[in-house]
Order: C-alpha cells, then structure tokens, then sequence
C-alpha cells in the first residue's frame, strides 16, 4: 500500500525527519503517536503531498509518488483530513460533498454520509460550511467527505483537536465503523488518545524524528502505558 524510504525533511537548519523508513499495508488501521514535536504533523503533510521530503522516497501501491503533488495523490486515492477543517463561506454542505465523491451525488447518498457521521442530515445538507458550524460538526462533515471520496488511503491529523466531550465519543465510534469497514484500503491517524490508540492494528512512536517503535497494537500499546503517564484519555510522552 504505502512505503516510506529513508525520508528525511529539513527546514532551513533544523532537520525535523531524520531518514525515516515505514510500510503500511492494505487493510490496516495504522495510529502514529509520539511526543508533541517529533516530526508527526509533519510526516502526515509528507505523505498527503503538503510538504515534500528533503530526499528519500515515497511509494504507494509500488507508484513512486515522492514529486507528485496533494490534489494528484488525491486522484490516486490518499485522502487527508487537516488539523482543523477548512471553512468555506457561501459553500454548501452538500456541495463539498459532491466536489469530494467527484460525481451528481444524490440528497439521499449525501445524507447517508452525514447519518454515518452522526449528524441529521436534513438540518446539515443545505447549510454553508462556515463560521456559524463548531468545531466538532465541521469535524464530522470533513469525515463525511472522506467517506464520501472513498480514498484507499486516509489521513487524520489529530482528529479529536478542538472538539468537546461528546464530539470525541461519537468521533470514536466513527473510527471503530471506519475500521470494521476496511475493505483494501487504510487509515492512519495522527494522536495522542488512548481510545483511538485501543482500535489501531498497529501503533508507530515517533520521537526526534524517526520511528522508534512500529508493531501491532497488542505489542506496543503495554509498552507505552509501562513508559508514559496516561493524562485521562491522553498519553503525555516526555521529550
């Protein structure tokens, strides 16, 4: 599905990656975690085509893709979901999510997506997607436009970052549908949470900019909870 060779990334002097090598394989839900500064937002960027490695390279689906930019990927099938969504003014919900699924999508299918989110779609498909929405329901709707995309492979920056409580639960059960419904494709989710981290196959630690622990979930999460203070449903690593 995706291999990451001997990636590096500098930013003037700093380098931020240090020759970081990672495969993640078709029907995998892969969480990336790690202490805040270890290079994971920024790997996230390598792979979506945001950023571009300083050298090393990247396939997916054995396409060399390390120079292809984020809206070719996106046609190869990586699909990326920001930090904190974009909003666009005077922008339909279910506009976005025709300009995602990149055909006439039906009202009925468009509200399906919202539903598998959690949201009812006759109060969401016609409204703009701007300011007026917060940040958990503009969360679900961009995680509607993933669904709706149909990527091979997804990407979540830190998806529970502004959002409350009850925004984080049913995100949670986003994931856990997301994850029973793997067919060929992949996830892989940027996160401290240990709740996410218990519905990954695999866990990868990152820290001073490379991979320092990649193996199933069973095997790393013990390894984390025996080395790091669990903060309620965070993990605080030391840096």
């Amino acid at each position: 599905m995706l291999e990451l060779k001997n990636i590096s990334f500098r930013v003037q002097e700093r380098e931020i990656i240090h020759d970081l090598s990672l495969k993640v394989e078709a029907k995998k839900f892969l969480v990336i975690t790690g202490p805040n500064g270890s290079g994971k937002s920024t790997l996230a960027k390598i792979i979506a085509g945001v950023e571009k490695p300083s050298s090393g390279k990247i396939l997916f689906n054995n396409q060399d893709i390390t120079n292809i930019n984020i809206t070719e990927r996106a046609k190869l099938g990586i699909g990326f979901a920001f930090q904190q969504p974009v909003k666009f003014k005077g922008i339909k919900v279910i506009d976005l999510l025709r300009i995602a699924a990149h055909e006439k999508l039906s009202i009925n299918d468009a509200c399906d997506y919202l539903s598998e989110v959690g949201l009812c779609a006759k109060d969401y498909v016609n409204r703009e997607v701007n300011a007026s929405l917060s940040g958990g329901e503009l969360k679900r709707i961009e995680i509607a436009t993933v669904l709706a995309k149909q990527s091979k492979l997804t990407l979540f920056d830190e998806p529970e970052a502004g959002i409350d409580l009850w925004s984080f639960q049913n995100l949670i059960k986003i994931f856990e549908n997301m994850r029973r419904g793997i067919q060929d494709s992949s996830i892989i989710i940027i996160s401290h949470q240990e709740r996410i981290l218990n519905i990954a196959d695999d866990i990868a630690v990152m820290a001073g900019g490379v991979i320092t622990k990649h193996g199933p979930r069973d095997e790393i999460l013990p390894e984390l909870i025996g080395t790091s203070a669990a903060v309620g449903q965070c993990y605080r690593f030391k840096d």
